[in-house]
């Protein structure tokens, strides 16, 4: 079981859940340390005091908003704050993770989406309420907005059901989010719709029920452990595979094209290319010695 980061409960209404929180995702990247090359020892980042001129310890550090300094050098006016007093915040949600709203996921944009957690009930009691919140999400097919607060702020939260167990999303307020700039975009250029349906066909090659597969692993802290292996052995390094080079684009609809011709090869299907059928010439209809009443009609989406 992993260590539990914060106890508290959630509140649906006025049903109480007691949960702990785990985290639910794990990091395997290899980590480097700093050293010095001319003698091999470590570097390390030691805390200072301005004013003191000396290394100080854990024990003697403390939280505190800065008001004001009047010279670099000077001691600014700090009020201190302490742990205690964090956890103690006149917030309802320093204690628990209150749902506010139930609403679709596909109506939240996945940049507001952030860490994950797993809430595991924390008693027997529990359980029944715990079961009640993990059916009715189930059923409903929508996730919690709820708000919590950890370390020294209140946050946004999605629930969501995962295996039977509840989890919690980590989410940035609004204001958080950045809007894109009007120089983030290109140009202004034209697609046609044969371009659009091929592009539509190879995602349609690329598709993938999920994510299980080996060619989502993570190919780049393999590569680093083989690596530090061959250093460890005195082995000579393994050979880095020439990337492949970027082409320009001149034709799109040939690029497309060979672009399915190569995913549906890599997946030992037919390799063959089917040409997209041209659009027939429209026949015209005979004229009439009447006038026609003028109609406007929509460009027809070609196949």
């Amino acid at each position: 079981m992993p260590r539990t980061i914060w106890s508290g409960a959630i509140s649906f209404g006025l049903v109480s859940v007691p949960i702990n929180v785990v985290s639910a995702t794990e990091d395997h990247s290899i980590r480097f340390h700093q050293y010095h090359e001319g003698d091999g020892g470590r570097v390390r980042v030691r805390k200072f005091c301005e004013l003191e001129d000396r290394e100080v310890t854990q024990a003697e550090i403390g939280k505190g908003y800065e008001l004001s300094r009047e010279t670099k050098h000077a001691a600014a006016v700090i009020v201190p704050i302490s742990d205690e007093e964090l956890a103690s915040l006149p917030l309802p949600t320093a204690k628990a993770i209150e749902i506010d709203a139930f609403v679709p996921l596909d109506s939240i944009d996945p940049l507001r989406i952030g860490e994950g957690y797993y809430l595991a009930p924390a008693q027997q009691v529990a359980a029944k309420p715990y079961k009640l919140l993990v059916e009715a999400l189930g059923r409903s097919s929508k996730v919690a907005v709820a708000k919590y607060a950890w370390s020294g702020r209140e946050r946004l939260g999605l629930l969501r059901v995962k295996d039977d167990v509840l989890v919690l999303h980590a989410m940035r307020w609004p204001d958080e989010i950045r809007r894109p700039t009007p120089e983030m975009l290109p140009d202004p250029v034209q697609v046609s719709d044969e371009e659009i349906d091929r592009a539509l066909a190879l995602m349609d090659t690329m598709s993938r029920d999920g994510l299980d597969d080996p060619e989502f692993a993570d190919r780049y802290t393999d590569a680093l452990a083989e690596i530090i292996k061959a250093k460890r052995e005195e082995q000579p390094l393994p050979e880095t595979p020439e990337p492949e080079q970027p082409v320009q684009v001149l034709d799109l609809m040939a690029a497309l094209n060979a672009s399915v011709e190569k995913a549906k090869t890599a997946r030992g299907e037919s390799a063959d290319v089917h040409e997209l059928p041209k659009k027939k010439a429209a026949r015209k209809a005979p004229a009439k010695k009447t006038a026609a009443k003028k109609t406007t009609s929509r460009r027809p989406r070609s196949a």
